[in-house]
């Protein structure tokens, strides 16, 4: 994969530029591909965002996203203007299974490919970009490639909503240790464009219908388990869960994190049976490396204290597998201190 900056030279001249991120996408994924969107058009490119599945309630404030394209209720359009495409901008990613049932669409795109990501051991599917796990977000990273390109100047107030609404939930509102120095200096820089922080933390956080909070509620009574003696927590949902509240998407972001809320719990995971397969997340704090556990356990991957994962088993039968192998994990955890 060639340094990002070399892809510059493609953007020249005015190009039609197609810009997607990950399925299920989250306050990251969305933010930055919008924000990248709003710059290109002010660069005076054609620009088609494009997101795998819908965009969550949560997220549908955000400027621009009108523009933006939802590839499960408009599979025929995608492909035209897929194909229509000078150039494809692949945020919050570094491997193509993690877009669904567009991977074999984007396989079979011999347009050049620039990635932005910060996940861990990008694919090499891309002919030009950047995957540093250093990075908060990939919004930080998109700020830092309109840096790159000299243009910090056309950087406006619905750009720096974008950046910001993806850095503040990657990094859990700026509590996570991926939250450096260089964030905080990008959010003075975005405040001093316009950029009114107040506003995106009561859409992001302020908003939930009556449903939804009563969903979480439920969860944390019913569904949340604490192993005190493994220094973890677990959340389970079954599809009946989902059903019951009319679960949409977007409800069940961040429910992974609250068990990390409890005094001595340094890992949590949160199990949903979905209609496609079983779903894991797994979020931990310190120095209790759950990119490692993904990979080894479930088929997934992500950060060192954010990460993803999977299961061919039944409900059930993950639940049990995960207990079983959750000692397992404590007790390495504990010989390698």
């Amino acid at each position: 994969m060639k340094n990002i900056k070399e892809c510059l030279d493609l953007l020249a001249q005015p190009k039609t530029i197609f810009i997607t991120t990950h399925h299920k996408p989250d306050g990251d994924a969305i933010g930055s591909m919008m924000a990248l969107a709003h710059y290109f058009l002010k660069k005076g490119h054609n620009v088609h965002p494009v997101s795998p599945s819908e965009v969550p309630d949560f997220l549908t404030w955000i400027p621009g996203i009108e523009l933006a394209m939802n590839y499960e209720a408009e599979p025929k359009l995608v492909e035209k203007v897929l194909a229509s495409s000078d150039i494809i901008f692949c945020l919050d990613f570094n491997d193509l299974s993690r877009v669904k049932s567009m991977e074999s669409l984007l396989l079979g795109a011999t347009q050049p490919k620039v990635l932005i990501d910060h996940h861990m051991f990008p694919k090499p599917t891309f002919e030009y970009g950047e995957s540093d796990t250093g990075k908060s977000s990939t919004c930080e990273m998109v700020y830092d490639f309109i840096n790159l390109a000299g243009d910090n100047e056309l950087i406006d107030a619905q750009m720096g909503t974008c950046l910001y609404t993806g850095a503040m939930t990657d990094t859990g509102s700026f509590r996570f240790p991926a939250c450096t120095a260089s964030v905080h200096h990008m959010i003075a820089d975005l405040m001093r464009k316009g950029l009114k922080h107040s506003v995106i933390h009561e859409e992001i956080y302020d908003a939930w219908s009556a449903r939804r909070m009563k969903f979480l509620g439920y969860i944390l009574h019913q569904k949340m388990d604490i192993f005190p003696e493994y220094n973890a927590g677990l959340i389970c949902i079954s599809q009946q869960d989902l059903d019951l509240f009319d679960v949409r998407t977007g409800d069940t972001e961040g429910l992974v994190n609250y068990p990390l809320s409890i005094a001595g719990i340094n890992f949590a995971t949160l199990i949903i049976e979905r209609k496609d397969g079983i779903k894991m997340s797994f979020r931990s704090k310190g120095n209790v490396d759950v990119n490692s556990f993904a990979r080894e356990h479930f088929n997934g991957g992500g950060h060192f204290n954010a990460s993803g994962g999977q299961s061919s088993q039944s409900f059930l039968e993950t639940i049990v597998r995960f207990k079983q192998i959750l000692s397992e994990f404590h007790a390495q955890l504990n010989n390698n201190n």
